[in-house]
């Protein structure tokens, strides 16, 4: 027996005492502060807990050592002090999808109770154990200090009151995030609930013989096992392209070590995860495609389309060739960038539950939650009626929580069980399992004439979309339509092409195929500039994209075209800088290319002073929530003393598109002002007392942007974002500041853009440096989230945010969406600051380090 005191009570535990305490935590105690984010590597921090006065990760633990000791999770902290830390990350804009939130307020308290009065330094190096893929860590600092001075001067702190667009308003669900009393998936419990794990291809590439799950049926607690055979409508499903199977049946193919062979539901996820272990399988193992340079040619056919998944091309004015010709500077290069892994905090996770109608819900942190129904009603062969989706805030996504991964198994087992059902990837299945960034090589060639005026850009771009579409194509293509970045160039031949290789699927990261085309677009403006003499800032200012002028599909922009404020917003800082790399960006709003986008949302009087507010996009610590609440307070004068209960589930009949495109800000915006605006009209009648039990609907569709090959004006996208990025080194080639000026329409919450732009310029300085994720010959290399590269507060600059207010005639009150461009120009900033220090043009992602100055 195993005695020691959890919060200020005493506890006894008389099960293994190697067993983790963070399952003691979450899954005895229901602790549920305590989060899992890295599956006991002793990487993330998430969950972190005091013993007896020390910072502890619980997921390394064994009970055993905490015998006699004093432990404390969030839970148990003074209410002052939890109170304080709580409401300082939300004062500061420090929580956003808060996964990782709890373990570092943990963090925070031991900390300040050992040095009231630290330096951001102290902060810092306290924190280096933590990991944030989404804040960029500044804010946090902040907030630890504003938790600290008000605790020396024993203060209160005061949120943001005014409600409506322009203010810092209070995040959505900051403070339980915060605190870690809001739930994500994983953290939600029902009665009798079993638990899935699934058994995955042990190789990318072999044809399945046989799967034998006799061994595994017979073990105690497993309830069954599911192969192919079980599903009874469409096996295979997809995004765009229905080209994924949900499990490989016997004689077929493996196409990647994401497949999944089998999946084993049992009374708890130990003895499901041992039943996976008991699964035999024999396999004829077949040799790989893993190199997309080779898969035009290649004998092995991924699909029996073949290799090729999609192919856009672009030509526009006179034959390249000619025009190089008779250009005065001519540069060219040939640029890679590798896979990347999104490495959000919280893995994926889904819960099922049988509905009285034969139907099923289905709880999701996808980005997407009508494609999950549609997708997931078709694998069952059910109506889409019967499947409601309801969207659970998601622990971060970046644009990887777009397919499906476990939502589809989830809820096959809860309804051949009829029985709730979790299903839940641990780290290392999901670096195994959902899509990465594209790694694509790139073949430029750029020319401007004696003034510097770009004349022309030929561009070649190749994509590994790995064994599955995704919507690899649809991201491919955007590296292509972005070729020439945020410049207006009269003359482009540009060719990208997607293809399928036995590597993990590539689909959606955030940038969406812009960060690739940017990092050789950028590299090569710079070698421009170097070949002619030409000033770096006013090459890109007299070429940047304006009013008027074309994008690279040919797009000609009209009003609100901030990309020349940005320009200018960081030209003291580059004048100033000694050794500086200079790097702009476009970014489309909106999928566009002639696709039709739709946004609908549904008001409702709940009582006489709650709205409750239904949409179908997703909340993934983008601050979409806050957005929505804000726009429906400034349309309608409201303070606030009136709550806004904002939710998201099919069922609502409030429809919304996958969150993608840096697009939910636009389309959520006009949905929500229409809405509004329908209860305002009300509201001059009458009280909201009045109007209890009231709806209002409204629907914002864009259905006018066309492809690039039309032969009447072309119409892109909506809308398009704009950024300028000034990485400032030293004398010792470090990178001590990064500008990032950003145009973002109308800055509906300066705090969530702030932090927006903050957090994209970390991933963007990891994609520089350190990230890539460890892959050979179709196989991982490693499972571990330390190998992936991804950057820790100790390695982060000094980073300025100038927010560039531009209005945008499409947006809501002028927004614009600025979720994907903070990452796109970091990159080749950094790599053209590297060149100038050691003259060394670096053509490769992850850059190649500095050599030091003789």
């Amino acid at each position: 027996m195993i005695s020691f005191a959890l919060n200020g009570r005493q506890t006894e535990f008389a099960g293994d005492e190697k067993t983790p305490l963070l399952h003691f935590l979450r899954d005895i105690q229901g602790l549920m502060s305590v989060k899992d984010g890295c599956s006991g590597q002793a990487t993330c921090g998430a969950c972190l807990v005091e013993i007896d006065g020390k910072a502890t990760l619980a997921c390394v633990t064994p009970m055993k050592r905490v015998a006699g000791t004093q432990v404390f999770s969030i839970e148990g902290f003074p209410e002052n002090v939890r109170r304080i830390l709580g409401r300082a990350f939300v004062a500061q804009g420090a929580v956003q999808c808060g996964y990782c939130t709890p373990g570092i307020l943990s963090r925070a308290k031991i900390l300040l109770e050992n040095n009231s009065l630290p330096s951001r330094e102290d902060v810092a190096k306290a924190l280096r154990a933590h990991l944030c893929r989404c804040t960029g860590y500044v804010k946090i600092i902040d907030a630890i200090l504003l938790a600290a001075q008000v605790l020396r001067e024993n203060k209160a702190i005061e949120w943001e009151v005014n409600t409506g667009i322009g203010h810092s308003y209070p995040k959505y669900d900051g403070y339980a995030k915060a605190l870690g009393t809001a739930p994500f998936i994983n953290d939600m419990q029902f009665a009798g609930m079993h638990h899935g794990a699934l058994k995955f291809s042990d190789h990318p590439r072999a044809k399945v013989l046989s799967i034998d799950v006799t061994v595994a049926e017979a073990l105690p607690g497993v309830i069954k096992v599911f192969t192919a055979e079980d599903i009874p409508g469409e096996r295979i499903q997809g995004i765009i392209v229905k080209d994924w199977p949900m499990m490989v049946a016997i004689n077929e193919e493996t196409r990647c070590i994401g497949d999944v062979l089998a999946g084993v539901v049992a009374e708890s996820e130990a003895i499901a995860r041992q039943g996976v272990e008991k699964i035999k399988v024999t396999y004829e193992i077949l040799q790989p495609l893993t190199e997309m340079t080779e898969a035009a040619e290649s004998s092995i056919r991924i699909h029996k389309s073949g290799n090729l998944l999609k192919e856009t091309v672009i030509k526009r004015g006179q034959p390249v060739d000619q025009v190089f010709a008779s250009s005065a500077h001519v540069v060219e290069g040939i640029f890679e960038t590798p896979f990347v892994e999104h490495a959000f905090l919280e893995t994926e996770a889904s819960i099922a539950l049988p509905r009285d109608d034969r139907g099923v819900t289905v709880y999701s942190q996808s980005q997407g939650i009508f494609k999950d129904r549609m997708q997931i009603a078709s694998l069952l062969g059910l109506p889409e009626e019967q499947v409601n989706v309801v969207q659970v805030a998601a622990g971060g996504g970046f644009g990887g929580k777009e397919d499906l991964t476990v939502q589809h198994h989830a809820a096959l087992y809860a309804m051949a069980l009829q029985n709730p059902v979790k299903v839940r990837l641990n780290r290392a299945e999901s670096i195994r399992m959902h899509p990465k960034r594209h790694r694509m090589q790139m073949d430029y060639k750029l020319a401007c004439d004696a003034e510097g005026r770009l004349t022309a850009l030929r561009a070649r771009i190749v994509g590994d979309t790995g064994a599955y579409a995704s919507v690899g194509g649809e991201v491919v293509a955007r590296t292509g339509t972005h070729a020439a970045g945020a410049y207006h160039i009269s003359h482009v031949d540009v060719i990208s092409r997607a293809f399928y290789t036995n590597n993990p699927p590539a689909g959606a990261f955030r940038g969406f195929g812009v960060n690739q085309a940017t990092f050789a677009m950028e590299s090569l403006v710079d070698e421009l500039c170097i070949q002619a003499g030409l000033d770096p800032w006013q090459f890109r200012y007299d070429n940047a994209l304006d009013t008027g002028k074309m994008t690279t599909t040919g797009h000609v922009l009209g009003k609100g075209i901030g990309l020349r404020q940005c320009l200018t917003a960081v030209r003291k800082a580059y004048q100033e800088a000694e050794i500086s790399g200079l790097a702009c960006a476009i970014k489309n709003c909106g999928i566009g290319n002639g696709l039709e986008e739709i946004s609908e949302t549904r008001l409702k009087v709940a009582d006489s002073n709650c709205i409750e507010l239904y949409h179908g996009w997703t909340e993934m610590g983008q601050g979409l929530q806050t957005i929505a609440r804000q726009v429906l307070c400034e349309v309608l004068d409201l303070d606030d003393t009136v709550e806004v209960v904002v939710k998201s589930f099919t069922d609502a009949g409030a429809m919304g598109g996958v969150t993608t495109a840096s697009r939910g800000t636009s389309l959520l915006g006009h949905s929500v002002t229409r809405a509004a605006q329908k209860l305002k009209a009300d509201l001059e009648k009458q009280p909201l007392a009045e109007l209890v039990g009231n709806q209002y609907f409204a629907r914002y569709v864009v259905d006018w942007t066309t492809t690039h090959d039309v032969k009447e004006e072309i119409i892109s996208h909506f809308s398009y974002g704009f950024a300028a990025h000034l990485a400032v080194l030293g004398k010792d080639g470090a990178i001590n500041c990064i500008y990032a000026a950003h145009d973002g329409g109308k800055i509906i919450n300066p705090a969530l853009f702030e932090g927006q732009v903050e957090g994209g310029v970390v991933m963007g300085l990891g994609y520089a440096l350190s990230e890539k994720l460890p892959l050979k010959d179709g196989k991982l290399l490693s499972t571990r989230m330390a190998k992936l590269g991804l950057p820790r507060i100790g390695d982060i600059p000094e980073i300025k945010v100038i927010g560039i207010e531009c209005p945008d005639p499409m947006g809501p009150f002028g927004a614009k969406g600025v979720g994907e461009i903070g990452t796109i120009p970091t990159a080749p900033a950094i790599a053209n600051a590297y060149c100038r220090f050691d003259g060394e043009r670096r053509t490769q992602l992850p850059l190649a380090p500095l050599r030091k100055k003789t």
